[in-house]
């Protein structure tokens, strides 16, 4: 079973929640109770979770959040968690949470196929960043941007809600899974790739975290991947980093796909 969680002072977050919590039972120890997840607002920021597995254990973690850039284009977003160096935003330095590949695949595929119903948005996952990084089962932050009027919108946050519900009413199919390294922090060609490819995507580590990518942090983040088969690698923006990727991906037990 997953858990839902939202941080009571996230505007975006709490209102998917409180769409969600209108069709689930009673609240009891603090959790609304359903069939195939259950849900949980926190007092302190999502981000921070690390310690959720220490009152709760589930088989995964997915976060309602609100998203933030300083572009302010709007965007309905989906990504993994990690730091591949400093944690400035929540969780562990150098450390990158379990994926939750399969979920997130079905989860942007059902925003793509309604993209009609969101016009002004940009639909695309975001390259693995911020925390929780700590817990030991898969984690996703499924997020509603990019300013106060959208988080505050109860018709927009209602409708991805009920996206997410139907999500884990019906079992994720499973895909190939592949770790992704190269691109923009919004990849362009890994986010293709899962909306309409054959890959599901694990960890995404962007062109500019490539610098801080040694072997110790490589090896970890294929341990906190373990379903991933293949690589996806955006080849021409390796840039000087290009070698010292060939060497690792030549190390590890991945098919390396160009894109």
């Amino acid at each position: 079973m997953q858990l839902l969680v939202a941080y009571e002072s996230d505007p975006a977050g709490f209102n998917m929640a409180s769409q969600i919590i209108r069709g689930m039972g009673e609240r009891r120890d603090g959790l609304y109770r359903g069939r195939k997840f259950d849900l949980l607002v926190i007092p302190t920021p999502a981000i921070s979770a690390d310690w959720l597995e220490e009152k709760y254990h589930y088989d995964g973690y997915v976060f309602l959040s609100k998203h933030a850039s300083e572009s302010g284009t709007l965007a309905l977003t989906c990504h993994s968690t990690g730091n591949f160096g400093d944690a400035k935003f929540g969780g562990l330095a150098r450390q990158v949470a379990v994926p939750h590949p399969y979920l997130q695949k079905s989860y942007m595929r059902s925003l793509w196929e309604r993209r009609a119903d969101f016009e002004r948005f940009e639909i695309t996952i975001e390259a693995t960043h911020h925390g929780p990084t700590a817990l030991s089962k898969p984690a996703l932050f499924i997020e509603i941007g990019t300013t106060e009027k959208e988080w505050n919108d109860k018709g927009l946050c209602s409708e991805i809600a009920k996206i997410v519900e139907r999500e884990f009413e019906a079992e994720p199919r499973k895909s190939k899974v592949a770790i992704c390294i190269g691109g923009t922090h919004y990849p362009e060609k890994f986010n293709r790739e899962l909306i309409e490819g054959e890959f599901a995507l694990g960890t995404v580590v962007p062109r500019h975290a490539l610098d801080g990518l040694d072997e110790d942090l490589f090896l970890h983040i294929l341990e906190r991947n373990r379903e991933a088969t293949h690589a996806l690698v955006e080849w021409r923006g390796l840039g000087r980093n290009k070698q010292k990727i060939i060497a690792m991906l030549d190390n590890a037990d991945l098919e390396v796909v160009r894109v």
